[in-house]
This record gives structure tokens, sequence and C-alpha cells, in this order.
């Protein structure tokens, strides 16, 4: 167990749903494999609807680490899984979770021989837009809200208004540096490594600008459609629930400027600058699509024009990227899940080297994949062995996990779970990050661009392939490279 982390009573509200069961619970049992969990910790899981006894909500937790862990060492699993309870709340009745919160309390100053003040609150909110308020202003009536951090998890309001009043019902109850505003992609090893790929190399940052850059693509399909979650999506849509949280912060973090430090005042500052550049969204140059299908899913609207795919023009008006176009798409039952950053050089048309087929040449590209085995492909050119000079295109490939045998990474809940408890709120978001992106999206909420048919399994309606000008790397116009690893030449 980690001894610099003070005991803990974690209260997880919506601990029987999806995101529980899949990320955090097993997030959780990873920490706790790892030695990284406080030394002395309780969880209580609470809702509206109590799963039984808490021996059921065990069993129940139990099914959740067999089923997104795999393989479960009992000998960490086991005294886990004792420190778990549930206990029932509402929006209008917290007494009984209070009183549990104090007992655990009481069990952990026993346990610890400590001061009431060493004792965190770690408050999780694992529950629907609609539910917060009512949450929130149940914890402050209980006063639930001293020593306490609050882990707050997307949407962050549903447009430019929501959000600034979700922001007021938050700070009533809690100061801001008790707000934990979380998108995951942040916690991915692969997307801190976009600041050590940029900062620590001078092969990139003296050409991370416009005058070297033609275009960025940060392009997230899933293959996945929305998967029994019919009533999330109709209420929200790919715009809110994708857009103006994982890929405006993917966008933040590979177009920031240098921010002199790795601590949350300079990284949030130097995505604020970023995000103040950002040109509100021209609905002209934002495709929506709509899954063949996604009507006959269970809790849709059989009329819905609810968009399950978004692609995007995006500009960002400062010295470094005036004039470079950003793309972004993701969607739903797409043709691949990938999660790449395409990075597209400026040709340096020197005519007089020329591909062996006579051919255009393909131009120059920095691959990131942010899967969990986070890869970076850079593609280069070279002359081909013989007598004359013709050009080939190769592959330089680091595989970050292969490559550094002595990692260990992180899988980003887990990452961002410790940061909570540590109170580290650097790769967390803040308030005014949430309100610009949703001035920056607010056009197209008000002026929403018609929402066309895809089959599943495709790369989305032809307006959305042909929107960057050369196509997008995944999918139509992606080249047959593996990133599997090693130096690969090929004919152009």
């Amino acid at each position: 167990m980690t001894p610099d982390l003070p005991p803990h009573v974690l209260v997880l509200f919506g601990a029987t749903g999806d995101l529980a069961s899949r990320k955090l619970f097993p997030g959780l049992y990873r920490l706790a494999a790892a030695g990284r969990l406080p030394k002395h910790l309780l969880v209580i899981g609470s809702g509206r609807r109590s799963p039984g006894t808490d021996e059921e909500f065990r069993e129940h937790v139990r099914g959740a680490l067999a089923e997104f862990v795999g393989e479960v060492d009992g000998a960490i699993a086991d005294p886990l899984l004792e420190r778990i309870s549930f206990v029932p709340s509402s929006a209008d009745d917290g007494a009984a979770l209070a009183e549990a919160v104090r007992e655990a309390e009481d069990r952990l100053l026993e346990e610890a021989d400590c001061l009431l003040s060493d004792v965190r609150r770690l408050l999780y909110l694992s529950i629907p837009p609609s539910a917060v308020e009512g949450t929130v202003e149940m914890l402050a009536k209980e006063e639930l809200v001293d020593r306490a951090r609050l882990v707050a998890e997307k949407p962050f309001g549903t447009d430019y208004a929501t959000a600034r009043a979700l922001d007021v019902v938050l700070r009533n109850a809690f100061e801001e540096s008790q707000i934990f505003r979380i998108d995951h992609f942040l916690g991915k090893e692969a997307v801190q490594n976009i600041l050590a790929l940029r900062f620590a190399n001078g092969l990139f940052e003296p050409a991370w600008n416009r005058h070297t850059i033609e275009s960025v693509q940060i392009d997230v399909p899933e293959k996945l459609t929305v998967e029994g979650r019919g009533s999330f999506y109709e209420g929200t849509g790919c715009l809110r629930d994708m857009v103006t949280t994982h890929l405006c912060q993917l966008l933040g973090f590979v177009a920031l400027e240098d921010p002199h430090a790795y601590r949350e005042s300079a990284l949030r500052a130097a995505k604020a600058a970023v995000f103040a550049a950002v040109r509100p969204l021209d609905p002209d140059r934002v495709v929506f699509g709509q899954y063949d299908g996604y009507t006959d899913e269970p809790d849709v609207a059989r009329d819905s024009d609810v968009e399950t795919l978004v692609a995007i023009e995006m500009w960002i008006d400062n010295d470094r990227w005036r004039n470079v176009p950003f793309y972004l798409r993701t969607g739903k039952a797409m043709a691949e899940g990938r999660r790449t950053i395409t990075i597209r050089f400026t040709d340096p048309r020197h005519r007089w080297l020329k591909p062996a087929d006579g051919g255009a040449p393909a131009p120059n590209e920095l691959v990131i994949e942010l899967g969990d085995q986070p890869r970076i492909a850079i593609d280069v050119r070279a002359k081909r062995p013989g007598p004359d000079m013709d050009i080939v295109e190769g592959v330089f490939r680091l595989d970050l996990v292969c490559d550094v045998p002595d990692s260990d990474p992180l899988e980003a809940y887990e990452r961002l779970l410790l940061d909570v408890m540590r109170g580290d709120r650097t790769l967390f978001i803040s308030s005014h990050e949430v309100e610009r992106l949703w001035e920056i999206c607010q056009p197209v909420l008000d002026r929403r661009p018609p929402c066309q048919p895809y089959e599943q399994g495709s790369w989305g309606p032809q307006d959305a392939i042909d929107l960057p000008l050369g196509g997008w790397r995944l999918g139509n116009h992606e080249p047959d490279r593996s990133l599997s690893g090693g130096t690969t030449p090929r004919s152009a």
C-alpha cells in the first residue's frame, strides 16, 4: 500500500452502473495489486436502488472484476472486497449514507490511529447529469463536504448555459480546489506522452508549427454501437459525448505552447490560451451522421435525428497554428476502433526526388496511436538501393511499452483515481475550459447540420470522408503500414 496517502472513505455514486463495473472497481483492484491504494481505505457504493445485502453487492463487484480484469488474485481481491459496502441514498434522503460515512471514518480512526482531520472523503459522481444537482445539494445538507474531493464525470452540461448552471451548483457546495472534473483521455499514458514527445525532443518542437505542418487529424472511430445506452445518447449525442470533452482536450495537448512546468496551473494556463484562440465552429464545416439501425436500438425514438458520428474542421487563430486545419472525427459503429492523432507535414516539393512508380509521394506523417499500448510512427522517405535515385517510403516505429521493459503504465482511470487521492488536479479540467469549449461548439448546437445516414462498419457518410483536404489517414486513404515495431521500408 502507499504509505504517503492518508486514510480515505470513497463514496461511489452509481456503484452498480456500467462505468463502475468496467473501469472504477477494476481500477481499484489494479491499484491494490500494485500497492498504490491508501493503507486504510473503505469504499461505500451508493444509489437509489440497493443491490441487496453488502455480501450480494460484493459478489456483484467480484463478477465485474472477473469480467473486466480477467484472472483475479483472491489474495488481493478478498481484502479489498471486505472493505466495500452499499448504502442507498437519493437527492431527498442521504441520512443513512451520512451515518455510514461517519461510521467508516470512526473505523479508520481506530485502524490508522490518526486524527479525524487526517481522513479524506472521495465523492465520485458516476451518475447522469440530471442527477448531479440533487446529489450535490444532498451532500451539502448532510455535511459531507468537509475534507472531501468531488469527482464529476462528463458531460459537463449540455450547452454553455447548462454548463455555467452546473458550475454554480458545484461551487455553492464545494471550493473549486475540491472539484475534479474528469476526462479519462487525459489519464492515458499516450496522451501525456504528447508533451514529452514535443518538448523533450529537439527533432519535433522546432517543426511543430504552421511553417512545416499542413494539417492535424484527431480521429477516434469506434466499432461499438450505442449498445444499451440509447437513452443516454438520445439526451446527449456524439458532439456532446465526445467532441466537447475528449477530442477537444486532445487538441489542447497537441496545440498548446510550452507550459514551462508539469503542474496544474501551468498546464491549465497553456490549454486555456489554445482554447481562447480556437475559432467558433462553422456549421457548414461540420458533418453529422447516424448509423443505419440506430433508431431500432432500445430507448431510441423511431424518428430520432441524434448524431452518432461527427466530423469537424477547426482552426486556431494564433501565430503557431494560423491557417493549419485541425480535423476531428469520431463515431459509433465504424469500420475500426482506433484513437489516432496524425500530424501531416508539408511536402518539401523537391520534385527531382520521385517515387519509383512516378506517382505522387505520400505526405510525411507523424502518427500517435493512443491505445492501451501507445505507439508512435514516423513516415520517412529514402533512396531505394540500386543504380537509380528512386524514392521509397519507410516507417520509424517506437513501441513505448515493449521498448521500456521497466515501465509500469497505469490505465487511465487508475492514474486519475490515484491523482484524486493525491490531490493533484494537473490532468483534470477547469471550469473555464468547460465553458470555453461550449462557446466554441455553440454555433453547431444553434444550427445543427442535417444528420446523414451511414452503414455500420463503414467510415461514415461521404461528406465526412471528404472533409479533409488530402483525406483521412484512417480508412479510405490510410497507407498499408503496420505499427508493430521496427523500421520498415516499402515501395511508394
